[in-house]
Formats: structure tokens, sequence, C-alpha cells
């Protein structure tokens, strides 16, 4: 597929959370992360009543590109592009493409979304955004809704999927650690408040807001156990990102001085026979005037 909005940028400082662009941890997570939680929420476009309607869709953020390379494959019309400030997950995301056989309808760039999103006017039927809260700073959004309403046609969606920081779990060790998360994305401003819930309670308040008109959500509660390969997977991304984490709880002064006390036995708590978690995730969307 011809791609002619090439960015001509060098990669730059991220504000995403995990700094180190060469963690193996962090790209195994996002992997993880991409098929189970596409997978748990039934599908690409579960709450949209026509998805086929889409024929251009753009992902900001997509980090390994598991969320477009997934639509490519259940929607063989569609034309998918997909931005990520890191070269690293840019480069598999189009190994992971080419390996597919899906190069002709999938595309995916380095860019950063802070600045601007490189593309024409009005040329996107969806643009889509997941976890924004985890490079985005509260004062992040008014421009980041600007521009991916520039960038969709009139009439097209604008769509935001985002996560609750706490989960309701009976792990006393993991409910420690995401409080420190909490605790953590306040300081460095990517939250409103100290809300276990993280950005969900604004996403439909910041959409209506800035222009996004007919706003809509849909929430998930998913729950994950142990005994199920869907809890294994559960555990297995709680385990990364708590790994990965640990720089950035330090940084903000929220990394409690027996931090991994408590992550080995969180890691401990996840495999008992009785675990369960509950993790809370929105979708909003609405349409561009």
């Amino acid at each position: 597929m011809p791609y002619p909005f090439e960015s001509k940028k060098t990669e730059q400082p991220s504000t995403y959370f995990v700094q180190d662009r060469q963690n193996e941890s962090e790209f195994t997570r996002l992997i993880l992360q991409d098929q189970m939680l596409t997978a748990a929420m039934g599908g690409n476009f579960s709450e949209q009543p026509e998805p086929k309607a889409f024929r251009r869709v753009l992902d900001v953020g997509c980090g390994t590109g598991g969320w477009l390379l997934q639509a490519a494959q259940t929607y063989p019309d569609m034309s998918l592009f997909g931005i990520d400030i890191s070269k690293r997950m840019i480069d598999y995301a189009r190994e992971q493409a080419a390996i597919s056989q899906h190069t002709e309808r999938v595309e995916f760039q380095v860019m950063d979304a802070l600045r601007m999103l490189e593309f024409p006017k009005a040329f996107f039927d969806l643009v889509n955004m997941r976890f924004g809260f985890s490079f985005l700073r509260t004062w992040d959004w008014p421009k980041m809704l600007s521009e991916m309403q520039r960038v969709a046609r009139p009439g097209g969606i604008i769509r935001i999927t985002d996560s609750a920081i706490q989960h309701i779990s009976n792990s006393p060790a993991l409910t420690q650690l995401q409080q420190m998360a909490i605790c953590a994305f306040l300081q460095a401003g990517h939250i409103f408040e100290q809300e276990r819930l993280g950005v969900l309670p604004h996403l439909e308040r910041l959409l209506t807001r800035y222009g996004v008109r007919r706003v809509q959500t849909k929430a998930y509660s998913i729950e994950f156990r142990a005994g199920t390969s869907e809890g294994q997977a559960y555990a297995e991304d709680m385990g990364y990102v708590y790994k990965t984490i640990r720089p950035f709880l330090k940084k903000w002064g929220c990394l409690a001085p027996n931090y991994d006390e408590i992550y080995r036995q969180a890691i401990e708590e996840m495999q008992q026979s009785d675990f369960c978690s509950s993790w809370d995730l929105l979708t909003a969307w609405g349409e561009r005037d």
C-alpha cells in the first residue's frame, strides 16, 4: 500500500512510562496484552454496529501492531495504519505484517503523536487509540483529540479505549503494586486524580468537551482466574508490567522500600489456585463534525 506521509523526524524522547526502549520484558508484555485484551473485549470493534464500513483506520500508539494485524485478518477490505514513537516497536510490527502477508493493507510508521499526526485532513474513517494514559499527560488531551479529529473524515469515528490502573483482586500484594502505580501516574501528570480507574471517569467528558459529537461508552469488566489460560496470561502481564515500571515508580517518589518483596509476593499470590482479578476497561467513541 503506498504510504506517502513518511515522517522525516528522528525518534524523540518519549513520555511513555517505560523509558528503556530496548526493554525485552516490556516488548513481550505488549505482544501478550494485545492478544489477551482484544480477545477478551470481543474483537477490534465489538461496540461498532457496522465495522465493515470503515475503509481506512489509524491506530495511534500502536506498539507492536497486534491490534491492527488482528483487524487485518478479520476485515480484508480495510486499509490500516499504525504509528508509534518507538522505532523498535514499528520494526517488529512491519516484520509481523510481512510474515502474515498484510503489507499491502497494513502500514506502520514511526511518529510522535504528541507533536502532530502527519496525515492529510479528513483521511480516516476511524481513528483509534488504546491505553493513551500510558504516554498522555492530562494537558495533552486537547491537542491529541484535535489532531485525531483533523485527520478523521466528517462523520468519522474517534475511538478511545483505556484501562483502570488498580484492578479488583484477592492479591493484597498486587493491590499494593497498583496503588504505587496510581501514585506515580498522578505525580507524572498522566491521570487527573488519585483514582483506581485512572482516566476512565473522564473519557466521555474529554471527548465531548473537545468537539466529538454523539459520544457513547461501553464498559468492560474482564475476569481472570487461576487455572485458565486467560488467568495465566494475566499473571504474566502483571509480572512484566511491575518489573518494567520500577524506574518510573522510583522517579516519581512512589517506590516502596520493600518493593522487591512485595513484587515477589504478588507473583506468588497470582499463582495460587483461588486467585482472581477483575480488570475494568472503557471504550468511548463519537463522531467528528
